[in-house]
C-alpha cells in the first residue's frame, strides 16, 4: 500500500495516535475518509475516460486499416493511367539543349 510495509504503516499510525489529542480523533477519521473518497472518485473518472479512450482506438483501427488498404489498392489500380515522372535531361536551361 503506496509502497510501504505494514510495521512501517504501524509505526505512523502510532505517532499519528501519540501526536494527535484524543478530542481530535472523529476530525482526523472524518477528514482521512473525505481524502480517501475524493481518491477513489478520482481513479474512477481516470480510470472510465481511459477506458473511453481504448474502445475509441479499437472502434478507429479497422476505419484505418480500411481506408490504408483501400487507397494503396487506389493507387495500384491507377498507377497504369498516372504518368510516371521522367527525368529532365542534365544540360536543359530554360528550354534549350547544349
Amino acid at each position: 500500500m503506496f509502497g510501504i510495509s505494514t510495521a512501517e504503516f504501524f509505526v505512523i499510525l502510532l505517532v499519528a495516535v501519540l501526536v494527535v489529542p484524543v478530542r481530535l480523533w472523529p476530525d482526523v477519521a472524518q477528514f482521512l475518509a473525505r481524502a480517501v473518497n475524493v481518491v477513489r472518485r478520482a481513479l474512477w473518472k481516470i480510470t472510465d475516460v481511459s477506458e473511453n479512450i481504448k474502445q475509441q482506438i479499437e472502434l478507429e483501427k479497422p476505419i484505418d486499416d480500411l481506408i490504408q488498404n483501400t487507397t494503396n489498392d487506389m493507387l495500384d489500380s491507377f498507377s497504369d493511367v498516372i504518368p510516371k515522372k521522367q527525368k529532365k535531361p542534365k544540360n536543359v536551361r530554360k528550354g534549350r539543349v547544349k
